[in-house]
């Protein structure tokens, strides 16, 4: 075997491609493989996973997540936010202000009037401390300072990332904090199950199922509007598997607001933080299929609906509607509406979340 490093692994990246510093702390790049030979492959910026490489039917490896080829790409992104982890509060908080113990707390306003992913510069474009523990995990560390983007208290993060022999992602989030404080922790991840590619594939015919009886309305800020409505007779009916592109386009305010999908899905739950599945999409062309589990009530469905055709790696380019996120998370705006699961975490109790994204086949 040649001893360089494209012949290290599949996806074809190379470790010194990712190495720089940012902010005094160094970037690189790490390699999660499984005993099956499939890989994926993480940056310590903003926890972005650059490649997951898993194969077809007929065995033909593709990577089947969004990502760039070098750390400069992947920090001047035209999607900052490009399957990377996302904190101190995934998704939109309106105005950027909520109430936490009688006190007013104002965040950035990044996405139209609202606080978007944490604010201006989130978990998604920090270096992370990161320790590959085994050729199946990697463990990233943040601390976030008081008062970073506005929040309140200082806060420990720690996100283990795992690639195991089932072809399961797992992705584990532990946070505490010294003040309380509001929390929601999600990936990114913009699934590309066809493959990347120049262009990759339109998600219109990936058969999607998502085990969610009720959604999220929101107004045309992405806002919620409060109400938690039935999915029957909407197009946001995923119980049983149709194509993402049957509705994607319907006359329906909802999907207006949107832009097409950018909902969050309550989840079907027997009890309050069981790990149950969340989510199925099947790639007919490719026979990939990937499966979502999680612990979090809901998951934010995202469409792609603003990519405009940019490069990403090995000169693929993203097009609008060429990938779908599945964003575990809580509710979005939860600071606002007191009947949605709390995002309050206090000091001396632990923030916990588990997220598996499953890859596999069907013939």
């Amino acid at each position: 075997m040649m001893n360089t490093t494209e012949t290290e692994n599949i996806c074809g990246l190379k470790k010194e491609d990712f190495q720089t510093t940012v902010d005094g702390k160094n970037t690189d790049l790490f390699f999660l493989t499984n005993s099956k030979g499939n890989e994926v492959a993480i940056t310590n910026y903003g926890g972005a996973i650059v490649a997951i490489m898993v194969p077809d039917r007929n065995g033909n490896y593709a990577n089947v997540i969004q990502g760039h080829d070098n750390i400069q790409d992947v920090i001047n992104s035209p999607e900052p936010y490009l399957s990377t982890l996302i904190g101190r509060y995934g998704n939109r908080i309106c105005k950027g202000r909520f109430q936490l113990h009688g006190k007013e707390y104002r965040l950035p306003v990044n996405n139209g009037p609202n606080s978007l992913h944490g604010g201006l510069k989130g978990f998604n474009a920090k270096v992370w401390d990161a320790l590959q523990m085994d050729a199946q995990s990697l463990v990233l560390k943040y601390v976030s300072p008081y008062g970073e983007e506005g929040y309140s208290g200082e806060m420990k993060v720690t996100v283990v990332y795992t690639f195991n022999d089932d072809n399961e992602l797992v992705i584990d989030y532990m946070a505490t904090t010294n003040k309380k404080t509001i929390i929601n922790l999600t990936s990114h991840g913009f699934f590309s199950l066809a493959g990347i590619a120049d262009p990759t594939p339109t998600i219109d015919n990936l058969i999607c199922q998502i085990n969610a009886d009720f959604y999220i309305p929101i107004d045309e800020t992405s806002i919620p509007t409060g109400e938690i409505r039935k999915v029957e007779g909407t197009p946001f009916d995923f119980r049983s598997p149709k194509t993402v592109g049957q509705d994607i386009n319907a006359d329906d305010e909802q999907i207006k607001n949107g832009a097409g999908y950018d909902h969050c899905f309550v989840l079907n739950k027997k009890e309050e933080g069981e790990l149950s599945f969340a989510a199925k999409i099947t790639e007919p062309v490719s026979g990939r299929t990937m499966e979502v589990f999680t612990t979090e009530p809901g998951v934010q469905v995202y469409t792609d609906n603003w990519a405009d055709g940019y490069k990403g790696q090995h000169g693929a380019t993203f097009p609008r509607r060429s990938a779908i996120c599945f964003e575990a998370q809580h509710f979005p705006d939860s600071p606002n509406h007191p009947y949605f699961p709390s995002v309050v975490l206090k000091a001396g109790e632990q923030y916990k979340q588990k997220t598996i994204y499953q890859f596999g086949v069907e013939q």
